[in-house]
């Protein structure tokens, strides 16, 4: 008994000084972490696009950034990094460090469409983590304005009396509107020519002048060239009409009942991003889509602002991998 009080005569004094120590350790670390989640970001933000410069998700990433950069309190440089139906943009992205330095506007192409059909060298699922949903909006189907084609009936009619004669165009082989065309395709027993370009900009320039009959645009882009007359719009792909083309009929309306096709943005970081990179970046991109500057900056390009959670969108993507990979099989587009 004397030896054990002994012993803690010796241990008390010790384990005095050490407890304030392991206090302080505890402040320390937590001042690190608190101070790293301060830090970020350091430097400008990138914000891959997958496409060229000028088509909708160039557009809707620049509104975006820009309010991005102003929360960040750093610029935050769109990058466009075009090819492979949006596959080399985001396998940049996917591959990039993981420090929230270098951001992606995925896509229901980049996400849900190309990995359906194509050997993409990334995982949509396991090799991104989201940040925000930004926005959604349907394609239209526009022709030349010199087009003989002034209704969606004129076209089914056409390809019908000479299948796989009628060209139309997309962003690239497994784009969106690429699906859109297959899908317009097996609705109706009609047989089109696909026509891929390295995104939807140059797609549109040969359109508009005439080289290419056909092509399932995202309204974002569609909606100024139809009303300065350097498209003519045959139908819309969404359920309702839209309020920027409201004399333009639906598909369903063009007697396909059911047909909706739209296109979706969110920001996605690379996989394991660090907690507080990702936290801030949640929170801001929270901001600016509550704000009613950039919602109505959206409408007025045809987008609809998309304000669920992570969390929600995340359950709604992986519904969108299975939806694809079953129209991707109907349409007998085996992946390569």
């Amino acid at each position: 008994m004397y030896r054990m009080n002994q012993l803690r005569r010796l241990i008390a004094p010790a384990t005095a000084c050490l407890l304030p120590m392991a206090a302080a350790c505890i402040l320390f670390a937590a001042g690190l972490d608190q101070a790293a989640a301060q830090a970020f970001p350091a430097r400008p933000v990138a914000l891959v696009v997958p496409y060229p410069a000028g088509g909708s998700a160039d557009i809707l990433a620049r509104a975006v950034g820009q309010k991005l950069g102003e929360r960040l309190g750093q610029p935050v440089v769109v990058e466009n990094k075009g090819g492979a139906g949006t596959a080399i943009g985001a396998r940049f992205v996917a591959e990039a460090p993981a420090d929230g330095y270098t951001l992606l506007l995925g896509t229901v192409s980049s996400h849900a469409i190309n990995p359906a059909i194509n050997k993409v060298g990334y995982d949509p699922l396991r090799g991104f983590t989201l940040v925000a949903p930004v926005a959604a909006t349907p394609f239209v189907l526009v022709t030349p304005p010199g087009s003989p084609f002034k209704t969606l009936a004129d076209v089914i009619d056409a390809a019908k009396r000479q299948p796989e004669t009628l060209d139309y165009a997309s962003a690239g082989p497994g784009t969106s509107n690429h699906l859109a065309g297959e899908m317009l395709a097996s609705a109706t027993g009609i047989r089109l020519v696909h026509v891929p370009y390295r995104g939807s900009a140059p797609a549109l320039v040969d359109v508009m002048a005439g080289h290419i009959p056909l092509m399932f645009d995202l309204q974002t882009t569609s909606v100024p060239n139809v009303r300065q007359g350097k498209l003519r719009a045959l139908a819309v792909t969404s359920l309702q009409r839209s309020a920027l083309l409201p004399d333009v009929p639906t598909v369903a309306e063009s007697g396909i009942p059911g047909f909706e096709v739209s296109a979706w943005f969110a920001v996605f970081a690379p996989a394991n991003v660090p907690p507080q990179a990702l936290a801030r970046l949640r929170a801001e991109m929270s901001a600016i889509m509550r704000s009613e500057d950039l919602r109505q900056q959206l409408r007025q390009i045809g987008a609809e602002p998309d304000q669920r959670s992570a969390d929600a969108f995340a359950a709604y993507l992986e519904e969108e991998v299975e939806k694809y990979a079953a129209v991707v099989k109907a349409a007998g587009l085996a992946p390569r």
